[in-house]
């Protein structure tokens, strides 16, 4: 077996004799590596980002920001990593660095080495690319220029979209997207930074001013190369082992033989357990990179995702395929924790506030569970609706010895969703309350409807009362309030320190408002 080992701006270092629980955060820490730092420890501030190398459709590498805080070590066995030290040095600062200082958007320092790794995920996009400046037609300035040039003058008010100027061209030129810049880059690619004390709009004037990365930038050319390939491991330290099996065959026998054994993917859950409640278990298994299960294919009669494929990948490759997860995708946590979270993470942990099974259960998915044969010669698979798959608060039918494959989508979809979440932040923040609707309305009659809810009962579940009270119905104003009166009353919500539970009995009933004023203002639309 090779050494075990992850490659650490561009330097190996072994990582043996590392206790089995440690994070990639703490660890980092302990060889020196101190500019991550350890903020919320649960994935919440960012404080700890570091880029991950993961791999491309087209056998490239993309540099992806993570929190190393949630990461077990001995998972970046074989990977590599660039912290905020390999990004650039006091003598010669990275472009996002000299954006940074130049900008003014660091105080007490805390949060700017996250924000500088989860910056530059941002910089090396390969699909970046800049937008025309409505007044030059050039993009040219906003990409090359210094931050001075980019961000003088009315570029304050047009980096908000608040310009009032009457021959300043607000409304055609797109730099006045409040979530892009001139040059492209995406604001929602700091959505899980905090910073406390600067303020925000300095940090997105660097991001603004950076221009694109030169050619004989390293970190530039690395991308041209493959990503490490995922390598079998088996450390075991102290009595307590993490393992990645090679194949989805291996992990299933795991499971069989080790009934303590814990599955972890992402670790975007499990993180916060070792972290802030001091979970350990005696034997971890981490299965994101098996290939099984991070597949993902179209087919004509259904949409099949595999449970292990990051929920920024899986965001990627539908591109708007299925509408209902297009809207659901930008609200859960951030992307920080959507390059590493998962489907069959969310669903793993059976717990009744996870945001993706509302939008499950109303897309009518299924769960693909598999496990070992009676004779242990292969792998044997069960498809479970995901309405029968919760039986009880974070308990589900999945038995110890099977794992979560894939979840399975079917066709046609509905041609009415909507996503609702209600949280104290619109952003990065837990459900109080998550709504999903899945409609078919046929002039003007519902024949269709699948209702899928979270927050509100020990178990995601189904408003099948409401469901039965709109199909049938004409789709108007005093079929919807019947059915909202019906929606209220679905679900046994409690009360805690987010909400109480006629807050979330209210809020289902005027989320069916809100659906029918959404659909009336579009058919308003669409008629004009």
């Amino acid at each position: 077996m090779t050494e075990i080992a992850v490659t650490v701006n561009g330097q190996q270092r072994p990582l043996a004799g590392t206790p089995a629980h440690t994070t990639a955060l703490d660890w980092l820490r302990d060889v020196g590596l101190s500019g991550s730092k350890e903020g919320c420890a649960e994935g919440e501030c960012g404080a700890c980002a570091m880029l991950l190398a993961t791999p491309t459709a087209d056998g490239g590498t993309a540099w992806t920001p993570v929190n190393a805080c949630l990461v077990p070590v001995y998972a970046l066995d074989g990977q590599e990593v660039v912290t905020a030290e390999g990004l650039g040095s006091p003598e010669e600062l990275h472009p996002v660095q000299a954006k940074l200082a130049e900008a003014g958007s660091s105080q007490c320092g805390y949060c700017t080495p996250g924000f500088a790794c989860s910056m530059a995920g941002e910089y090396y996009r390969a699909d970046r690319t800049a937008v025309a400046d409505a007044s030059t037609g050039s993009a040219t300035k906003a990409l090359t220029g210094s931050a001075t040039e980019a961000l003088t003058g009315s570029a304050t008010e047009a980096l908000t979209g608040s310009a009032t100027d009457a021959g300043s061209a607000t409304d055609t030129c797109p730099v006045h997207d409040p979530e892009h810049g001139p040059n492209g880059f995406d604001l929602h690619a700091l959505s899980g930074n905090l910073c406390r004390c600067t303020g925000y709009r300095p940090i997105r004037d660097a991001a603004y001013g950076l221009g694109s990365p030169d050619a004989d930038d390293p970190l530039q050319q690395r991308l041209a190369q493959p990503a490490p390939q995922p390598v079998a491991t088996d450390a075991e330290i102290d009595g307590v082992r993490f393992v990645r099996p090679a194949t989805l065959a291996e992990a299933l026998r795991i499971l069989h033989d080790e009934k303590d054994a814990l599955l972890v993917a992402g670790s975007t859950d499990w993180g916060v357990e070792v972290n802030i409640r001091g979970r350990r278990a005696p034997l971890v298994v981490a299965i994101e990179q098996l290939p099984e299960l991070r597949t993902l294919t179209v087919g004509d009669d259904a949409v099949e995702i595999g449970a292990a494929l990051p929920l920024s990948e899986v965001e990627r490759r539908l591109d708007g395929r299925i509408p209902l997860l297009a809207q659901l995708f930008p609200q859960f946590a951030s992307r920080l924790i959507r390059n590493r979270g998962t489907f069959g993470g969310n669903l793993g942990t059976g717990s009744p506030i996870g945001d993706t099974p509302p939008a499950l259960l109303a897309l009518r998915a299924s769960v693909v569970l598999a496990s070992l044969s009676e004779d242990a010669s292969g792998v044997v698979l069960r498809e479970v609706d995901l309405a029968e798959y919760f039986t009880g608060y974070r308990q589900t039918v999945k038995r110890p010895d099977e794992l979560i494959k894939a979840i399975r989508i079917p066709l046609p979809l509905a041609t009415t969703t909507a996503f609702h979440k209600i949280a104290k932040r619109r952003f990065d923040d837990i459900s109080s309350v998550a709504v999903a609707f899945a409609l078919d309305i046929t002039d003007g009659i519902v024949t269709s409807a699948t209702i899928g809810l979270g927050g509100v009962a020990a178990t995601p579940l189904r408003a099948r009362a409401t469901e039965e009270a709109l199909i049938g119905k004409p789709w108007n104003i005093a079929t919807v309030k019947a059915a909202a009166e019906i929606l209220r009353g679905e679900g046994t919500p409690m009360s805690d320190h987010r909400a109480s539970s006629e807050y979330r009995s209210h809020m289902l009933s005027t989320s069916l408002l809100k659906l029918y004023s959404q659909t009336a203002l579009e058919a308003k639309e669409v008629s004009a």
